[in-house]
């Protein structure tokens, strides 16, 4: 049997990973600085991660959510402490597509209405109504586009969102804190603001997408943090689990569940959530924010001293490096010369950045040190 071809992948196969580096089966040692999408938060295989999940194991590692998991209360608990949104209640999946999935769908049957407000060059995920409020057809197949209607508005454009939201019908709103696969555009703190007020004067659920731009990975624990505003809903997944497959929500208590409204068999099982804690765990034990807004300030000054550069995008360790020419050949020099992991995107001219959080500044010395050379 052969799988089924979704990816264009490098000629790497890793068979070890520790920390910031990833070991490739003839022996190479890779420098880490795209984390799988952005999934790794703490580190390749960090001890108390790996512990956490191996006890776990050795107890039980699931049951459907037809009984009671404790562990799944004491994730929420840590998560409360951490999030802004301590009143919230939690809803666990297994990925961010999934999350959004749940978002959209429970925001439909709060409002009552169908119609949403999404932004360009936005990706919230591969699966049905994710897809639908995802701006790009060339993954859209016929069956999506006969879905949910979506007004797609320009990021920060606040005259096309007042628009927009004279649309009769809007259920939700649904923004990324910070757009991953589109280009780490970020919507300005005045546009969430705008934003804010119309979903609260329309009667309309605003939905964070914070599956890539969450959990300190932009130097706050949610990006939208920086804007002072709150959401209705938040989509976290990708740096919750650090490699083991978990999303979630946390939803207004305004919305009110009822049984069956929302339902997963895997979602929040015992070794999710045991991830999960040791996650939280160690972002918190070893002062995982104050090491991202020290190393994006340097990365910076570095960066931008830089000639060829013309932009850098993002917050925390989540930035784009744009540059005036693709950067698919430096990308793959990077790669296959310097052994270092970077990432790409929509805009082709943008070299993304997303490694773990605890990310030394002297690996990243590595970094700059090799971009310089394949620049020069």
């Amino acid at each position: 049997m052969n799988l089924f071809n979704v990816y264009e992948r490098f000629d790497i196969t890793p068979v070890k990973a520790e920390g910031c580096y990833v070991y490739g089966s003839n022996g190479e040692k890779y420098l880490d600085l795209y984390g799988g999408h952005g999934v790794i938060s703490v580190g390749h295989n960090h001890p108390v991660y790996t512990k956490a999940i191996s006890d776990q194991m050795s107890t039980i590692s699931f049951y459907s959510n037809s009984v009671i998991i404790p562990i799944q209360s004491t994730f929420a608990e840590k998560l409360s402490k951490v999030s802004g949104y301590p009143d919230y209640n939690l809803f666990l999946c297994n990925s961010g597509a999934e999350a959004n999935e749940n978002a959209l769908k429970l925001a439909s049957f709060h409002t009552k209405k169908s119609k949403v407000i999404a932004f360009k060059n936005s990706f919230h995920g591969r699966t049905s109504a994710a897809l639908n409020v995802t701006d790009n057809n060339k993954i859209s197949a016929p069956i999506n586009k006969q879905g949910i209607e979506t007004i797609f508005v320009e990021i920060n454009d606040i005259d096309e969102l007042k628009k927009a939201f004279d649309t009769e019908g809007v259920c939700a709103a649904i923004i990324e804190g910070i757009q991953g696969v589109g280009g780490l555009d970020e919507p300005s703190e005045q546009f969430l603001g705008e934003l804010r007020s119309l979903c609260d004067e329309y009667q309309v659920v605003l939905i964070l997408d914070e599956i890539q731009s969450g959990y300190f990975r932009s130097g706050k624990f949610f990006a939208h943090h920086f804007s002072g505003i709150k959401a209705d809903i938040i989509s976290m997944a990708k740096g919750m689990g650090n490699g083991f497959p978990i999303g979630g929500i946390l939803i207004h208590p305004d919305i009110e569940a009822s049984y069956g409204l929302l339902g997963t068999t895997f979602g929040g099982n015992y070794l999710a959530c045991a991830a999960g804690c040791a996650v939280l765990d160690i972002l918190n034990e070893e002062n995982s924010v104050e090491n991202v807004n020290y190393l994006e300030m340097w990365l910076r000054e570095e960066l931008t001293s830089i000639a060829q550069i013309k932009k850098v995008k993002g917050k925390g360790l989540m930035l784009g490096i744009e540059f005036d020419f693709p950067i698919k050949e430096l990308r793959t020099k990077l790669l296959f010369d310097s052994k270092i992991f970077t990432g790409a995107s929509m805009n082709p001219n943008l070299l993304r950045i997303l490694p773990p959080l605890t990310v030394k500044q002297e690996e990243l010395i590595v970094f700059i040190q090799a971009l310089k050379q394949h620049l020069s």
